[in-house]
């Protein structure tokens, strides 16, 4: 094997490699935990915002 067609396999592995990741990431099976993950950060943001409310009340 010639370092020609170990670049030609490597480069179809990594080129799968991507199909695969984006078939993943854009499947609708995974929408879901997506969406979730992607509004964590305010869910988060509101639990500071009651917690020093709360606080500055007592």
């Amino acid at each position: 094997m010639d370092y020609g067609t170990l670049r030609g396999v490597i480069t179809v592995i990594i080129l799968a490699l991507f199909i695969i990741i984006v078939v993943w990431s854009y499947s609708k099976k995974r929408k879901s935990s997506f969406d979730k993950a992607a509004n964590s950060i305010f869910e988060e943001d509101h639990k500071e915002e009651t917690n020093k409310q709360e606080n500055n009340n007592v």
